[in-house]
């Protein structure tokens, strides 16, 4: 029974699936799969993130760190479209983990992507209703004070929970039924939602980037690098470079610890190849496209905003469209506004997408009940169940649970999860060394030694409480697996009954 905890899943038994009663419609062309993956990236990081990073870390230093972000991404998405090339079903990394790891890794993958999807879409919520409360103050309205924020909140001075006087963010609330609305309805329907907001908010961007550069003064610019290029930590502790006065590393590796998650969202594109028309040439297009065009926007509007104002005094909260306030153009907070509320909507929108496909493909593997995570409405051919789970999920935690503690769940999970598909890609260039392979990853094993590199630089980067806050959350997921997962598991059924792989239920022919 031991060995079934390592068993893999034949590629031929993924592929096989996906012709069985489940199968999702394959309606999404390499625009539509690009579309979903900026409108994934573009958001909080153009939105909040350049103000935080340009502040309080790295100076006008910003693009350099969105480089080597980029970079790191860059490598993990080459690995990403080799197993999307390889495995066109459902799943994203679970699925590579289980077809080169085994269903025990898989297990732990799909668990964590629990935490980039179902908690990053809470978080994004959570973020989306401050934008939305700033939107409708221009015209001088507010809510309810009672419902505008959880009811409590995270003090990084002084380690302790602060009550907020509210009872519960409603807007959060809205949003996640809104979007879970859409999601029910059909992918079609989402996609099409999905890219008129993303055409939105590239269109606000390109916006700043062109009449900001009007507004750059280059003596912003000088000193470039105030707090140097270095910024090493390691559990947080700094290494090489300068440190903060609250002990936390400063420079262009520390600000990029930060910027790096400003591109999740890449990897969201791979979990709906099942859905896409032409999976082994449309996902890597989708993927590698739209890292590349986040890049170009992100150095764009890092280098726009440094030199329209100085480093220091660039506001925090909403850095973009106050440097248009402090050079004279406040009209110009509607427009940016705007684009931030159709950026992070169109954010949610693929990350509550994503979350109901990583569960169809556990489901179909017997690790979580099918009835309920394997359910594929019959008219719109959506997994219906599981998107409203999520859907629940992402409104509660999105009203009751702070901001800041939801993100720093986010980040060291999906870190994790880029690690895994890096390493995977190693494994099987050594299993299955004649597989087809319709995209193949450069510079093996360069690139994917490189990715896992990369990305355990950042991880150790965090702080110390988000590897505790990991480890607890992985072992509340081995509970539930070694209580359920493990006893329905498909694959060991399979291996118990000495039979050779069959098919799926309701498995038909290829249309």
């Amino acid at each position: 029974m031991a060995n079934n905890l390592f068993a893999t899943k034949p590629l031929s038994l993924l592929l096989e699936e996906m012709k069985g009663e489940n199968r999702l419609r394959r309606i999404l062309g390499p625009v539509q799969l690009t579309s979903l993956g900026v409108g994934c990236i573009i958001g909080t990081g153009i939105f909040v993130l350049t103000g935080i990073a340009a502040h309080d870390k790295v100076g006008p230093a910003l693009t350099l760190s969105f480089i080597i972000a980029g970079l790191a991404c860059v490598l993990a998405a080459l690995c990403y479209a080799e197993f999307a090339s390889m495995v066109p079903v459902a799943g994203s990394a679970y699925t590579y983990a289980y077809a080169t790891l085994g269903e025990l890794f898989a297990w732990i993958i799909g668990w964590d992507l629990i935490l980039e999807y179902t908690v990053a879409s809470a978080t994004v919520a959570h973020g989306w209703s401050h934008y939305f409360q700033d939107f409708i103050g221009i015209f001088g309205m507010k809510l309810p004070h009672a419902f505008t924020n959880a009811p409590f909140d995270f003090n990084p001075a002084t380690g302790q929970l602060i009550g907020t006087g509210t009872l519960f963010d409603l807007p959060a609330i809205i949003i996640a039924g809104i979007v879970t609305f859409i999601l029910v309805k059909g992918i079609q329907e989402s996609a099409t939602v999905n890219t008129a907001m993303v055409v939105t908010k590239v269109a606000i961007v390109l916006f700043v980037i062109v009449v900001g550069a009007f507004y750059i003064d280059p003596k912003n610019w000088s000193p470039f690098a105030p707090y140097g290029y270095t910024g090493l930590s390691f559990f947080g502790k700094t290494l090489l470079g300068q440190t903060g006065a609250g002990g936390e590393p400063l420079g262009v590796l520390a600000g990029s610890a930060i910027i790096f998650f400003a591109y999740i969202g890449f990897d969201s594109v791979s979990t709906h190849a099942e859905e896409a028309k032409n999976p082994q040439r449309d996902v890597p297009i989708g993927i590698m496209a739209s890292l590349i065009i986040c890049t170009v926007l992100y150095v764009a509007v890092s280098a726009v905003l440094t030199g329209m104002v100085p480093y220091d005094k660039i506001n925090i909260d909403a850095p973009v469209s106050d440097a248009f306030r402090q050079v004279g153009l406040p009209w110009a907070q509607f427009l940016i506004s705007l684009g931030a509320l159709a950026g992070i909507t169109s954010v949610l929108l693929v990350l509550m997408l994503s979350q109901p496909r990583v569960f169809l493909a556990m489901a179909r593997d017997g690790l979580v009940p099918e009835s309920i995570f394997g359910a594929v409405h019959e008219k719109f051919r959506t997994p219906w169940k599981s998107t409203i789970l999520t859907g629940i999920a992402v409104a509660v935690l999105g009203a009751f649970i702070p901001l800041r503690v939801l993100a720093e769940l986010v980040n060291i999970g999906t870190l994790l999860a880029f690690v895994i598909v890096c390493a995977a890609v190693l494994i099987m260039r050594k299993k299955q060394p004649d597989a087809a392979r319709p995209f193949r990853c450069p510079m093996v094993p360069t690139v994917p030694i490189l990715g896992i590199a990369m990305c355990l630089l950042l991880m150790f980067s965090l702080p110390a409480e988000n590897w505790f806050r990991l480890i607890g959350w992985l072992g509340l997921g081995f509970v539930i697996y070694f209580a359920y997962g493990r006893h329905h598991s498909v694959l060991a059924r399979r291996r118990a009954n000495s039979a050779e792989p069959r098919a799926p239920r309701g498995a038909a022919a290829p249309s």
